[in-house]
Order: C-alpha cells, then sequence, then structure tokens
C-alpha cells in the first residue's frame, strides 16, 4: 500500500525503538554500567583541560579571514616599523604599554594642587620599577622617538606648566596631540589648558624581541604598585596594561564550573519536587535525580573525549553544559510522562517497549535537528564558535545515547522496584492498602503502590489532570481560540517591532569580570575619554603618481570627503603629502616634475623624520603611502559600527585610487560585519534543518511544516524582546541566541508528534490529548532548566547574565507556543484529520 502520508521513516523507527525498549527492559544492569564506565573513561580527559585552554582573543573571537587581518599584513609588508621612531598611531600591533586613569573625586580639576601632586607621587612610583635585579628601569625599557622616551602628558604639562594648548600642542618642530589623554578640558582664551576632569597617562615599553622578556617583568611590577590602595581623597585610579586584556580572560576560563555545579544542585532539588508522588511507591524523586545525572555524564564524556582529543577548550564552551542540562530534562520528563501511561501490572520489558515507542520519536527529532545544528556552526568564521558548537553538539550526542541507555536502565530498574511494590527509599516492600489497625502516620509513610483501576496505568499527576479536563477544553473553545490568535498577532507585532531596535556590538570588556581591573579602566575609558577615537591609517594600496597634479588633486579630494564625515575631525589630519607640499613650496621646487618629486623625498625624510614611515619607496616609484584621520565621538560599540561602515564607504566612492582603512582596533570591529551575516545564515540552517527532520520523522506533512514556521515565530519574539531588554547582538549573544533557538524546537515537536499519533477523530481532542500528555512535562523542564540557570543571572560574567537572558526569554516564548499557539494553530487546520480511520478505530473501541 505504501506510506500513508509521510510516515515511511517514522513507522520502521518506532519499532525499533520499541525493540530496543524491551532490551534495554530485559537487561537494565548492562545498560546502567556501561554509561559508567565509559564517562570514567573519556572524563580522564580532564586531566588536559589547562594545556587545551585557548582564549587568544584575537584567534578566537575575531573572524578569521577578517578584512583587517589581510590590510594588517599589508601594513606589516610595506611600512615595517622603526623601533627607534615610536609612533603610537603607526603601530599595526598593540605593542608592549602600561596605562593609567587619573579622575579628580566629584569631578573637579585633576590639574588642581592637591590632585596633580598625587598623580605626580604615583607616576614617580612607577618610573622607579626596577626588573633584573634592578638594573633595568623605565628609562633603560620604554619606547624611544630621537633616541629619547616617549613622554606621557604630566611629563608635558610640568614641562610647561602654563603654555600647554588643547587638543594639539605645539613642541619645539612637531607636535603632540592631546586629545584621547585629557578629558573635561577647560582652556584659557589663548588655548592654554586651566583645568581638566580626568588624565590618562600611557607607559610604553620597547616591543622588540631583546627587550620582552624585561618588559613583561616590568608590567608585572606595574601591576604589583597597584595592589595597594592607590586612590587618594581627590582621585580615582584605574590601570591596565597590554597584557591584561589576555590575562583577564585566560584566569576566568574555568569559572563557569561552580556555577555549573549550582545550577545542576539546583535542576536536581527542582526536578525532585515536580517528580514527588504521595504514594511510596510510585515516587519518581530517584528518576529525576538520575535524569540530571544522566546529562552530567553526558557532559563529562564528552568534554573528556574532546579534550583527549586536543580540542581548544574556549571560554564560550563553558555555556554548553547548561543546554545539554536543559535537553536531557526536557527527554527526562517526556519520558517519565509516557512511564505513567504504561500498564502498571505488565512486565517492564513490555512497560519499555511502549515508552520507547511513543517519547524516543520526539527525542530523535530534537536530537537531530540539535546535532545538525551544531554541526553547520563548525563551518562559522568565528573560531570560538567553532569550539562551543563541536562540543555542544557531541555533548548532544552523548546526551541522547545516555537517555536511552543509562537514563532508560534506571527507569527500568526503578520499574522492577515499583512491580515488587518497595518502598522509593528504602527498597523495602510495603503494603499496597491502608490498614485500619495501622497508625495515620503508618499509612502515610508506608503504604503505597495505588493504581487507576479502570486504565491500568499509574494514577495521573493532578497537574496532567488540569491540563486535560481544565487548560485544554478551555483552550479550544472557539471564543478562546480567537483571543488566542489575537495575543499571537500582538506578540509577533511586538517583537517585530523590537527586531528593528536591535543593537549591534560588544564591549571586549565584556568577557571579564566585572569589577575586574581591566573592566574599571575600560568603563573609565568609555565614560571620560570617547571624544576622541583611533586614528585611523588611510592606505593608498598601489603605485601612484603622486607628481601629477591632476590625479593628485583627485587623491586630495577622497582625503578631504573623509574629512566631512561626521565623527571624524577636519582639522586633525596627518599626511606626509601635504607637508611635502608645503616643503616643496618653502624651497621652490617643482614636485609636479616626477624626477624632482623623487630626489627630494631624503632631504624631506631627514627634516621629517617620522614621514619616512609612511611610504614605501622603491626606485623612482611609491608603491603605497598612508596618511591618517581622526575620528571623534565614538562613544559605544554601536557608534565604532556606524564609524566603520562610513569609513568604508567614503572609500569606496574614491575613484582616485584603491584605499584600504587600518587601526589595530579594527581587527575586532570586524566582528560586526559577520555577526548579523552569521546569525542569519545559523537560523536558516536550523529552519531548514528542522523542516527536513520534520518531514521524514513527522507523519504530517503540514505539522512538519508549522513545527518549522514556529521558529520563524520564535526568532522574531526572542529577537523584539532582546532588544527591548537591552541585549545586543554580538559575537556572545549570537552563540547563545543561535542555541536557544533550537531549544524551542523540542516543544513543538513534542506537542506536534503527539497530535498527530493521537487516534482522536476531531482536531480538538487532539490537542487536549497532547495537551494532557506533554502540558506538565514541558511546565517541568521549561521551570526546573529556567529556575536552576537562574543563578547565572547573579554572575559577575556578563557572557553567564546574557545566557540566562536569552535562555528565560526562549524559555518563555517556547512554552507560550507548545502549550498555547501552536495547539489552537493545528486545530484550525486540522492537521492529521484522517476522521474515517480514527472513527472506526473509536468505534471499534466501544
Amino acid at each position: 500500500m505504501g506510506c500513508r502520508r509521510t510516515d515511511c521513516l517514522e513507522k520502521p523507527l518506532s519499532g525499533l525503538f520499541e525493540t530496543l525498549g524491551s532490551v534495554v527492559g530485559a537487561r537494565p544492569l548492562l545498560f546502567f554500567v556501561v554509561p559508567l564506565v565509559l564517562t570514567a573513561a573519556l572524563g580522564g580527559g580532564f586531566a588536559f583541560l589547562r594545556d587545551r585552554e585557548d582564549n587568544d582573543l584575537e584567534r578566537q573571537f575575531t573572524p578569521r579571514n577578517g578584512p583587517s587581518k589581510t590590510t594588517r599584513a599589508f601594513v606589516r609588508e610595506n611600512f615595517p616599523y622603526n623601533d627607534s621612531m615610536f609612533s603610537e598611531e603607526r603601530m599595526y600591533d598593540s605593542g608592549d604599554y602600561a596605562s593609567l586613569i587619573a579622575v579628580a573625586t566629584g569631578d573637579s580639576d585633576v590639574l588642581g594642587n592637591q590632585a596633580f601632586e598625587d598623580v605626580v607621587r604615583l607616576n614617580d612610583e612607577i618610573l622607579e620599577i626596577r626588573v633584573r635585579n634592578g638594573t633595568l628601569g623605565f628609562k633603560e625599557l620604554c619606547a624611544k622617538a630621537n633616541g629619547e622616551c616617549v613622554p606621557n602628558v604630566l611629563e608635558i604639562l610640568q614641562s610647561d606648566p602654563t603654555g600647554v594648548t588643547f587638543p594639539v600642542y605645539g613642541r619645539g618642530s612637531s607636535s603632540v596631540f592631546l586629545g584621547p589623554v585629557l578629558s573635561g578640558v577647560i582652556t584659557e582664551v589663548n588655548g592654554s589648558i586651566r583645568s581638566a576632569t580626568a588624565m590618562k597617562l600611557f607607559y610604553y615599553l620597547d616591543s622588540s624581541k631583546s627587550a620582552a622578556g624585561a618588559s613583561k617583568r616590568w608590567l608585572r611590577g606595574f601591576k604589583d604598585v597597584f595592589s595597594v590602595e592607590t586612590d587618594s581623597k581627590d582621585i580615582e585610579v584605574s590601570y591596565y596594561t597590554s597584557k591584561s586584556k589576555q590575562e583577564e580572560i585566560d584566569s576566568h576560563t574555568t569559572d563557569g564550573f561552580p556555577l555549573f555545579l549550582i545550577t545542576y544542585a539546583c535542576a536536581i532539588t527542582l526536578s525532585v519536587v515536580s517528580c514527588l508522588r504521595l504514594d511510596n511507591v510510585r515516587n519518581k524523586a530517584w528518576v529525576a535525580v538520575f535524569g540530571v545525572f544522566s546529562s552530567g555524564l553526558a557532559v563529562l564524556s564528552s568534554f573528556g573525549l574532546l579534550l583527549y582529543i586536543g580540542l581548544p577548550f574556549v571560554i564560550t564552551v563553558a555555556n554548553s553544559p547548561f543546554l545539554i542540562l536543559g535537553i536531557g530534562l526536557n527527554n527526562m520528563f517526556v519520558l517519565v510522562s509516557d512511564w505513567q501511561h504504561t500498564q502498571v501490572k505488565d512486565p517492564v520489558p513490555r512497560r519499555m517497549a511502549h515508552v520507547y515507542k511513543e517519547a524516543m520519536m520526539s527525542v530523535t527529532i530534537t536530537a537531530v535537528t540539535d546535532v545538525l545544528k551544531f554541526s553547520i556552526g563548525v563551518t562559522s568564521d568565528f573560531p570560538s564558535v567553532q569550539s562551543f558548537c563541536l562540543y555542544t553538539s557531541t555533548s548532544i550526542v552523548f546526551s541522547y545515547v545516555y537517555t536511552i541507555t543509562f537514563f532508560g536502565a534506571f527507569l527500568a530498574l526503578n520499574g522492577r522496584r515499583e512491580a515488587s511494590n518497595r518502598h522509593w527509599l528504602t527498597c523495602m516492600k510495603i503494603a499496597s492498602d491502608n490498614g485500619d489497625d495501622r497508625s495515620e502516620i503508618y499509612n502515610i509513610c508506608c503504604v503505597g503502590g495505588g493504581y487507576d483501576e479502570d486504565t491500568g496505568a499509574e494514577k495521573r499527576h493532578p497537574a496532567s489532570n488540569f491540563f486535560r479536563d481544565y487548560y485544554g477544553p478551555f483552550l479550544v473553545k472557539p471564543q478562546v481560540k480567537a483571543v488566542v490568535m489575537l495575543l499571537y498577532v500582538v506578540y509577533l507585532a511586538v517583537g517585530i517591532y523590537g527586531c528593528f531596535h536591535v543593537q549591534q556590538g560588544i564591549e571586549l570588556y565584556d568577557l571579564a569580570a566585572d569589577e575586574s581591573h581591566y573592566t574599571t579602566y575600560n568603563r573609565k575609558d568609555r565614560q571620560y575619554f570617547s571624544d576622541f577615537g583611533p586614528a585611523v591609517m588611510v592606505i593608498v594600496s598601489e603605485e601612484f603618481p603622486y607628481w601629477d597634479e591632476t590625479k593628485r588633486r583627485r587623491l586630495q579630494g577622497c582625503m578631504e570627503d573623509f574629512k566631512k564625515l561626521r565623527f571624524v575631525d577636519e582639522d586633525i589630519y596627518t599626511s606626509w603629502l601635504d607637508s611635502y607640499l608645503s616643503y616643496g613650496r618653502e624651497r621652490h621646487l617643482d614636485l609636479n616634475v616626477k624626477e624632482v618629486f623623487i630626489k627630494n623625498l631624503p632631504r624631506f625624510f631627514d627634516s621629517f623624520p617620522f614621514f619616512r614611515q609612511d611610504m614605501n619607496v622603491t626606485g623612482d616609484s611609491i608603491r603605497a603611502s598612508r596618511f591618517f584621520i581622526q575620528t571623534i565621538n565614538i562613544a559605544n560599540a554601536s557608534m565604532e559600527i556606524q564609524m566603520l561602515n562610513g569609513l568604508k564607504s567614503t572609500a569606496g566612492r574614491c575613484h582616485a585610487a584603491s584605499l584600504l582603512l587600518y587601526n589595530r582596533k579594527f581587527i575586532f570591529y570586524d566582528q560586526y560585519g559577520v555577526v548579523v551575516k552569521s546569525t542569519i545564515k545559523n537560523v536558516g540552517v536550523i529552519t531548514a534543518a528542522m523542516l527536513v527532520v520534520s518531514l521524514l520523522l513527522i507523519p504530517d506533512p503540514l505539522c512538519s511544516l508549522w513545527v518549522t514556521c514556529s521558529i520563524g515565530s520564535v526568532i522574531a519574539g526572542v529577537t523584539g524582546f532582546m532588544a527591548l531588554w537591552g541585549i545586543t547582538l554580538d559575537s556572545i549573544s549570537m552563540i547563545v541566541f543561535t542555541i536557544c533557538i533550537g531549544f524551542t524546537v523540542d516543544f513543538t515537536a513534542h506537542v506536534s508528534y503527539v497530535f498527530v499519533s493521537s487516534r482522536k477523530a476531531r482536531p480538538d481532542d487532539k490537542a487536549v490529548d497532547a495537551l494532557s500528555s506533554l502540558g506538565y512535562p514541558i511546565l517541568q523542564g521549561a521551570l526546573s532548566t529556567t529556575l536552576g540557570v537562574s543563578v547565572l543571572a547573579t554572575s559577575e560574567f556578563h557572557t553567564f547574565r546574557t545566557f540566562f537572558k536569552l535562555f528565560f526569554l526562549v524559555m518563555l516564548v517556547g512554552v507560550l507556543h507548545g502549550l498555547t499557539f501552536i495547539p489552537v494553530l493545528l486545530t484550525l487546520t486540522s492537521c492529521n484529520s484522517d476522521k474515517k480511520k480514527d472513527k472506526s478505530l473509536e468505534v471499534s473501541k466501544l
């Protein structure tokens, strides 16, 4: 007869699971012990955890083939760095340096007498740091220009107390840009500085290989200065070193493990409470404990296996156990629910066969889609996402296998206890009926084993009765359906509105603890020094005839276009070309002639040695050159995105020459162009995988389509409410967002599968049947997991708090879809209403 609807795969798989359930029920000890032995063996991989940790910020948290990395390679090749002529804006890497921010208390004057003296005292203490048995200090290790240490703003203010101008201070034949190091500046009429709110001091070190070891030890000495209280009543001090960012991330890789243990403890407690029964035989407390334990075994096995193999362990992977816990709990409650529907007088193998036949298909649907989704994530542009997806997909496989074997085996062992009418705690045989000759306490504590004699199954949980007798019939009333659909429209409208207000971007200090010195420094930096952003290289990446006046003017016109951007300061601009033209005019040189232009460059470099680093002169041609523009008012990550997009757009409109843009911070800004694209790709993969798997395993095409459409509905809602809750879309939330969206498939897939499999004739009855079977298990899974991970809301790490917020949103929206929207939609479309056959079945039963 062929396949009825789309159950060609579903039917044989259900039969296979039925056989497997019978085997597990017949030999539970084997299936219980083997996972324990396997976990013990694989868990040894955790011995390699420290060796496998890899939280290199650039390697793990930036796009592997980001355009700025390519540009940096071009800069490194064409503009080799000159260690003897230090220039911060010309650096293509961060180098070695230390910095401090001194803020006047009460936002008063940091240049005032007492505050200024405190800063001078602290600066003197820093300059006294010695390494290598006191033989090397800052003067020996500092970055130099023209043979002298690069001065910080404090030294400039001390050298000229009344004549320092802002934001540019002329110093001899050169000038110093003070915009990034002074904040809240008030100037006199002549432009000299009167007062300032905050001051930033930099201590640049020699980054050459010969000095690397000593510089690293000096930076440790710098941090030791701040190990004691450095604030005074007049200033607040924050500090930072070029190593702080990486050190902070490295030191907190495994900080999620205590939270993980607390979460599992909470999950066990809540699961046990939700599985408690007054009947001392039917009590499922230990089943709940071992259901959570099964998820723990899956994490230990999968992580241990991948650590053995040598896969990097990134801080983002610490979120994976919380997801596996949610998946494991959801599967556990579904299996327990189906066990309670079996005939208590049947032998355990037959009961297990029924459980596996009814429950394992929906569990398989979610497992397959989750594994497919995370397997596709391995192609991500972010190595940190790749590691996360590999760890998570492997954990899902182990969780699925251990649900079938370890948890199924314990469910069978617990079934044997129930069949013998033994107490859930003491395992002693007890009476099944209350005796009049026994005390009331004895009857409460030492009697059990009752069941529903009409159905032959366990007595239904009051919550399941609520879904069958009250909530289900109420939900399928015509007027209630109309209200539900109206609420659904409102939900979609609010979600879509929020989608248009999603903010993108990440603060890198969000990867660190809230109160770390790294986070404190960067927040102060954002607060006080956002008026001036990074200096950006504008690079002419091809050979160009700068002596051709016509082409040169077109190139200068492109530079003027950059200055017109609202986030670029038109007055602060560094150009070797403009300086060279001025040099030529002063000496009456005709620089429109190639030979004259090339011939006089060496003398120009002698007068302005820094410009030698801005040109790649090979023979009689200039292969590449660079100019510098100064960005302003970059107060947050959103402004960074706008700045980057604006600069790229302006560079693309320049037809005079091929232009590249670079600042070392752009390496991290590259993620902005990838996050949205990656999120859309991941969502597309989830949707496609869900559609294919649903069509194969849910025996009705229309229901499969509704399950797939629910993903889009959940995405709209979660994205919208995410924006309204102030969660930005970045590389961290992208990971959490993607994994949580896949989680909601569990609810809709379970409900839809039971709806399709129901033998009821009317769609409304099918919906009530599905809610009666799965309403309480879905609530159990959602509440236990959400309350369990609520401990993350108190974490000092932005990563874990974001996980909790998104997890909470997804659980809320998922439950809303699984228990309200999807059941109503299924009844309205009369999904799987093979009425004639179903009616005949019901008649035959009568």
